[in-house]
């Protein structure tokens, strides 16, 4: 061990996105902390989240946080665990004050309270007409989440290890004792002993070839917990979402639909009038998606081609570059096109990941289908599934996930690190994550990485995205093992230390191809409809055989698949309709 730097903290919070921030500002004042991030903290891809944070707060209308678990567990498909869900609902008036008060700057209403706007799926009700639940900062409200929470971790003195890739999670006497670590800018290994480990790494939306997600989401912590025999829960739900910029993936806020926005097909129509009558435009992102993709098949894209169009026209400009800032930026940056005057291409893109690594209510990892917890391990975020979005995530419920549950993660680790001492550090503690360093780093290349990286993203698009079947998943298996073969081969063009990002990314890719099979497996096996996954060939929800969630384990290079029930407390399974 002598020649790795070794550094030992009560807690390692790896991924410094609004999860993992929040699990720091939770254990700071009384335990010694370390974040370390792949990439600068703010340039973390809670950033990118635009349209707002949902809670209950009743400041336009009138709304309860009950409402607010009835439109999750539903929007869900019912697949969500409900206890989590309430949790969650709950908490979020509070969370959202709390950012508040540390200075996040929300838009405020003529009276000065926090601004609201409505977000698909969002009622009032149970279910009765939109409501304004969205607390939003302009279309920036991911950004002003991570730029508060950071200046907060500054202020309490967390420890940030910037541009450190964590390898490998590091298990002693049945529980977690600290990561792996290689600093990109040295190229050092660094092992990070501790008492408490909190992953917070974000979704793997890369394996997608049209995505939302930024160049860092590659499922790194999902794939390291895999490799380490946690079992994987609910990853055949993958959300897109559906107003992508056309072939680009950049997001165009479902705020702007909350504003008024409609969708259009190629003859012109607002075409939601015909699939939800009720909510339209502001259905759930997995129902406007493929009502979007059976538009395109039925020859009604725009020009015949593959996407529609969103039409802010008739807001005015007043509003779109009041409320809509960054989207207006960007459609005038990339498209060359004015959204005040000129309607918006757009597409189905790849976006978030409801499943992930297991948790309880408290955000710890638990490993099989009786929520055994492992000691000291914990996640939270789109890495990890406490199961609040179940089948699939509303609007705005992405924020309120990383808040609440980083929240509690980083509260309930306080109290494991107050009530155990520092488990011992294996000597081989780093062995596991040098082999696989000097093995990309030796040896001749049989073809180069970006390769195998866009022959996976194509094949996950065309073959595993919004419409499923027996066919399509059995030739993306087929298709994903030959890709794991080649990716045996690769090695990196740049065989130096100093910042090989050559190197990062080829892992990165290894991370996707692990999670990208336990995905297909997962779905092959779940033969029904619900929520983000569709099957044409099962096109049914079938609640008696598969309200259930699943758990993918990797056995020895083969995927094991175990179910473990659904827990229900409130609301009794029913057909969706909106």
């Amino acid at each position: 061990m002598s020649p790795i730097n070794v550094h030992r903290f009560d807690v390692v919070i790896v991924g410094a996105g609004g999860a993992g921030l929040m699990a720091a500002l939770q254990t700071s004042a009384y335990a010694n902390v370390a974040v370390l991030s792949k990439l600068y903290p703010t340039r973390s891809h809670t950033g990118a989240a635009q349209g707002g944070i949902g809670a209950a707060l009743g400041n336009l209308e009138e709304d309860h946080w009950e409402w607010h678990m009835f439109d999750t567990v539903k929007g869900g498909d019912y697949l969500s665990d409900q206890d989590a869900v309430e949790i969650m609902c709950r908490d979020a008036v509070e969370t959202v004050y709390e950012l508040e008060h540390n200075g996040l700057p929300f838009n405020r209403t003529p009276d000065g309270k926090i601004d609201q706007r409505r977000f698909g799926g969002h009622t009032r009700n149970f279910g009765e007409a939109p409501v304004r639940r969205a607390c939003y900062a302009a279309d920036r409200t991911g950004h002003m989440i991570l730029q508060t929470l950071y200046q907060q971790c500054i202020k309490y003195n967390v420890n940030f290890f910037n541009e450190f890739h964590v390898l490998d999670l590091i298990l002693s006497e049945g529980r977690a004792a600290g990561v792996v670590a290689r600093n990109i800018q040295s190229g050092e290994l660094h092992v990070f002993h501790s008492k408490v480990v909190i992953f917070a790494t974000g979704g793997y939306g890369r394996a997608f070839k049209v995505t939302s997600n930024a160049l860092a989401g590659t499922g790194d912590g999902v794939a390291i917990c895999y490799r380490r025999g946690i079992p994987l829960e609910d990853v055949e739900f993958y959300q897109f979402h559906p107003t992508g910029m056309y072939r680009l993936g950049f997001l165009i806020t479902e705020g702007a639909r909350g504003e008024g926005a409609i969708l259009l097909n190629g003859q012109g129509e607002r075409f939601m009038e015909r699939y939800a009558p009720t909510l339209k435009d502001l259905a759930p992102r997995d129902i406007i998606s493929r009502c979007m993709y059976n538009e395109i098949r039925a020859g009604r894209g725009i020009d015949g081609q593959d996407y529609l169009y969103l039409d802010l026209r008739h807001l005015g400009k007043d509003v779109i570059e009041t409320k809509l800032p960054d989207i207006t930026e960007f459609v005038r940056v990339y498209f060359g096109i004015d959204p005040v005057t000129t309607p918006v291409p757009v597409q189905p893109t790849a976006h978030y990941a409801m499943g992930g690594i297991p948790t309880d209510l408290d955000g710890r990892v638990v490993i099989d289908e009786n929520n055994t917890p492992l000691p000291g391990l914990y996640a939270a975020g789109e890495c990890a599934c406490v199961s609040v979005h179940g089948a699939n995530r509303l609007g705005t419920n992405s924020l309120v996930d990383i808040i609440v549950f980083g929240r509690r993660a980083g509260k309930d680790a306080l109290r494991f690190i107050r009530a155990n001492d520092l488990p011992p550090l294996p000597a081989d503690a780093a062995d596991r994550a040098r082999a696989e360093i000097d093995h990309f780093l030796s040896g001749e290349s049989a073809e180069p990485p970006a390769t195998v990286r866009e022959d996976l993203r194509e094949t996950m698009m065309d073959l595993a995205s919004v419409i499923r079947n027996a066919d399509t998943l059995t030739q993306c298996r087929s298709r994903l093992e030959q890709l794991r073969e080649r990716f045996k081969r690769v090695r990196p063009n740049d065989r130096g230390q100093t910042f090989n990002t050559d190197l990062l990314e080829t892992l990165e890719i290894g991370y996707l191809i692990d999670i990208s099979e336990a995905l297909v497996v997962s779905a092959l096996a779940r033969t029904e409809s619900r929520g983000a996954h569709y099957r044409e060939d099962f096109p049914e929800r079938n609640d008696s055989e598969w309200l259930k969630h699943t758990l993918a384990y990797n056995q020895d290079g083969k995927i094991e698949l175990r179910y473990k029930p659904v827990r229900i407390t409130r609301f009794e399974p029913k057909a969706r309709s909106y």
